[in-house]
């Protein structure tokens, strides 16, 4: 099993996470929302597993490109 880290797609604000560090998720599954320039961005799982962590808190100011949460699967 390999683990996936799972990257900001946009600079945004965590606005709420919906899955936690042991969590089970299938494809597009939704781990967590950003919210940036008044938009909602989904962050979803890319394949199937289980989440190893969660980097982020619901509030914390996040990168394009950073690495939010990893995947084992």
């Amino acid at each position: 099993m390999a683990e996936t880290n799972v990257e900001s797609i946009v600079t945004g604000i965590v606005w709420k996470i919906e899955k936690k560090a042991g969590d089970n998720v299938e494809l597009n599954d939704i781990i967590m929302m950003l919210e940036s320039m008044k938009m909602e961005i989904l962050i979803q799982a890319q394949g199937a597993g289980r989440v190893l962590d969660i980097n982020v808190a619901e509030g914390d100011s996040v990168s394009e490109g950073q690495v939010v949460a990893r995947l084992m699967g």
